[in-house]
């Protein structure tokens, strides 16, 4: 029998034991990064206890912790803004994000999960999407949405004083839980779905753009049986409310070209004003603004030589949306104690984009859906002035979820993160303050849908899953070094085959600790539910068409079995 090093074996774990375990409230991490810190010897208390100190500091020169502004947008890679050269050969320019990342930091290499809805509850609950069953695209009518039992980070931060405000496309559901008033927000203006319903109208259907929805424009069909198959009467796409109340419905299930590209506008205006309402309270704030930013139906006159739907859209609605900001920020003299980070959700449509959508792959291989860089590397910059120090660029490995775990610590709100089930998040607080070479985080692990299909570890990346899956099983032909390889294309095989079994201990490390805290799934219900100006057409979405006493089952039994459907999807769609 072999004998094992019990004094090694306790070092190496002596961090696991004690920051990742549930004893003593302590948040539980599921990380190869603690493992590592403990065979290397780090120790991060000291590091910690400086952090703390300058955060207290900080927190006594403006009397309260930081504003928090966390504003995303869907579908784009690395160097989308920041990078004039990259922009000129895109045929667009934003000079207000390129100044705001020109004054703080850009992450080389932040990662997201391949989708938005994924990508979004990543962030609001700092765990893989895995782990709490939103790993799969929504499009109306879900009957399903983020569960009231995961923790957001609205629920952390407002727990510790802060005002939440969420203005945008949410895209976590349209069941009443999932609501963001229901999630910790204490006011919300939203979009339920993705850009594909800027093509839910007539002009959309007119122009063959969708197919079969607005059956007033089509000629009639003598074999059609069922015309509640789409019933889009009932479709809701924009909602608002506030914490504690019924939500409304906005717009009157209009959804015109009009009311698309006025969300945008309404949800600018009314993340401004909350903005400066709470700054005028003397309350720290947190404000998630996502906005749809893109439509599907683009308007005819061009402003950029691209002419594409993303640079046309970057003028059109985050130049607009950055710029207010700032000098909202500044003219409420809080720009010094205010955190702005700035973001994509994933990598772009790289599969069947729309014609002019100006959805380019960029430096990675593939795109939103794919578990290769393309689809999970991301522009991002942080810009907190007089803290982070300008013109500074991170290579750190970063991922979405730490914005969770980060957030908590500069509000000084950790002790309101659950202990019950584990946080994918890792405080980065250091990165921010101390910059390069000061991240904690070494590796990521990547999801496409349901399945683990790669794992990063520093710059070595391994397919779990591959087009031929015996290579794929074996692990024999399926790293890559993305500092030399960064398109995936080019598997080492003689010279990494000492990856393969380091690779397959961490991932088995990461199972066992999944079947510690199993994954969670999304509850199903009833969408659209308790609103207080429904529709006639919505409310007929929950009324029976038939006597259920007198049927054999109960019709509405099949929102339970939606998650036992094949996971095929086919090619993404634009904001998945």
């Amino acid at each position: 029998m072999r004998q094992v090093n019990a004094a090694g074996l306790l070092a190496t774990l002596s961090v696991f034991a004690t920051d990742v375990t549930a004893q003593d409230n302590a948040i539980v991490h599921d990380a190869e990064y603690y493992i590592l810190e403990a065979q290397n010897g780090k120790v991060w208390a000291v590091e910690d206890e400086e952090l703390d100190k300058k955060l207290s500091a900080l927190r006594e020169e403006y009397g309260a912790p930081p504003n928090i502004v966390h504003y995303m947008w869907d579908d784009q890679p690395p160097m989308a803004f920041g990078d004039p050269i990259y922009q000129q050969i895109r045929g667009y320019s934003t000079p207000h994000l390129n100044q705001l990342a020109e004054e703080g930091m850009q992450f080389s290499r932040m990662y997201t999960e391949p989708g938005c809805t994924p990508s979004r509850a990543a962030v609001l609950t700092g765990q893989n999407a895995i782990r709490t069953g939103t790993w799969e695209i929504g499009f109306p009518i879900e009957y399903t949405g983020l569960a009231a039992e995961n923790v957001t980070l609205a629920e952390v931060l407002s727990a510790q004083g802060y005002a939440t405000g969420f203005f945008g496309k949410q895209h976590l559901g349209d069941t009443e839980e999932s609501y963001p008033i229901n999630q910790g927000f204490d006011v919300a203006f939203w979009a339920l779905y993705n850009q594909i319903t800027s093509l839910y109208n007539k002009t959309g259907e007119g122009a063959n753009a969708i197919v079969g929805m607005k059956e007033e424009l089509l000629a009639e069909n003598p074999y059609q049986l069922d015309r509640n198959f789409i019933q889009d009467d009932g479709f809701v796409f924009y909602m608002e409310g506030k914490k504690g109340e019924q939500a409304a419905e906005w717009r009157n299930g209009s959804q015109e070209i009009q009311d698309y590209n006025d969300f945008d506008t309404e949800g600018r205006k009314r993340a401004i004003d909350f903005i400066r309402q709470s700054a005028e309270a003397d309350k720290p704030f947190y404000v998630a603004w996502w906005p749809l930013w893109m439509s599907f139906i683009p308007n005819p006159q061009k402003v950029t030589l691209q002419r594409g739907m993303v640079g046309e859209s970057y003028q059109r609605v985050i130049e607009p949306d950055i710029a207010l900001l700032r000098e909202t920020l500044t003219d409420l003299g809080i720009s010094e104690n205010t955190l702005i980070v700035a973001m994509a959700d994933n990598g772009p449509m790289t599969h069947n984009p729309p014609a002019g959508a100006g959805l380019g792959e960029g430096l990675f291989r593939g795109g939103k859906g794919d578990f290769t860089e393309g689809g999970v590397r991301v522009p991002a910059a942080a810009l907190w002035p007089g803290v982070i120090e300008p013109g500074t660029y991170a290579a750190d490995m970063i991922h979405e979820t730490d914005l969770f775990t980060t957030f908590a610590r500069l509000a000084g709100a950790t002790q309101n993160i659950p202990t019950d089930r584990i946080i994918d998040g890792i405080d980065q607080t250091s990165l921010l303050l101390n910059g390069d070479t000061h991240g904690r985080r070494d590796h990521v692990f990547i999801y496409q849908g349901p399945d683990l299909a790669a794992t990063v570890k520093d710059q070595f990346k391994i397919h779990w899953t591959s087009d031929d899956p015996g290579q794929a099983k074996s692990g024999l032909t399926a790293v890559y070094d993305l500092y030399n390889d960064h398109r995936e294309a080019n598997a080492i095989v003689v010279g990494g085959f000492h990856f393969k079994e380091p690779f397959k201990r961490m991932r088995a490390r990461h199972e066992l600790w999944k079947q510690k805290y199993p994954d969670r799934h999304h509850n199903r219900g009833p969408a659209y539910a308790n609103l207080s100006n429904a529709r006639p057409a919505t409310l007929a979405l929950s009324n029976p068409p038939a006597d259920f006493d007198a049927l054999p089952f109960d019709p509405l039994e099949f929102i339970d079995h939606l998650d036992q459907l094949p996971y095929e999807l086919g090619e993404p769609g634009y904001g998945e």
